[in-house]
């Protein structure tokens, strides 16, 4: 059988209710916190059944959704993506993507964007990608570029965390870069 959500090292899968704990465990992890978002506060283990059980039954919204990242070689919950911000009048999108800092730099992320990218572009229709990386997260940056997105500004002071202001780097990919770089599948 083939999967769309499938790549080389990862699959792309719902929020199960059982995943609750790995994603509090990442949660307990500030650096990691802030490089994907901001850091939150504590939530009981609960809390945290609780959001897991409510995302695991949560339909898309107006193709805006949150998946599961699972590693193919162990079955682990590695970090998760997401889409939000779509606007399908002008055709575009937002995603994020974070993974618990003991998976960083494995493939993980170069593996699960574009399974994400292949499904918005090639099957929604959508005509362009955007993310927003903090100045300071290097790896997020290089990521990126090698992915094929084209730097097209940065918002300066935009976020505040850490005592301080930071900028935020916008990147865009059209659905045509995409393409030249990640064929669409020719199997039907």
């Amino acid at each position: 059988m083939t999967s769309a959500w499938v790549g080389k090292l990862v699959r792309l899968r719902a929020v199960e209710p059982e995943d609750w704990e790995v994603f509090w465990r990442f949660d307990q992890n500030t650096v990691d916190g802030r490089r994907s978002d901001k850091i939150h506060p504590p939530r009981s283990a609960s809390r945290q059944r609780q959001w897991a059980e409510q995302a695991a039954l949560k339909e898309p919204d107006n193709d805006a959704f949150q998946l599961a990242i699972e590693s193919l070689a162990d079955g682990a919950l590695v970090g998760a993506l997401s889409t939000y911000f779509v606007d399908h009048r002008a055709g575009r999108f937002m995603y994020g993507i974070a993974l618990g800092s003991e998976h960083h730099r494995r493939g993980y992320a170069s593996d699960a964007v574009p399974l994400l990218l292949n499904h918005m572009f090639g099957e929604r229709r959508l005509h362009k990608c955007e993310a927003g990386v903090w100045a300071f997260n290097e790896p997020s940056i290089a990521l990126h570029r090698k992915l094929g997105f084209t730097e097209e500004g940065r918002l300066r002071d935009h976020e505040f965390f850490a005592g301080r202001h930071h900028d935020v780097v916008l990147f865009g990919m059209t659905a045509p870069e995409f393409a030249a770089r990640h064929p669409f599948p020719s199997e039907l």
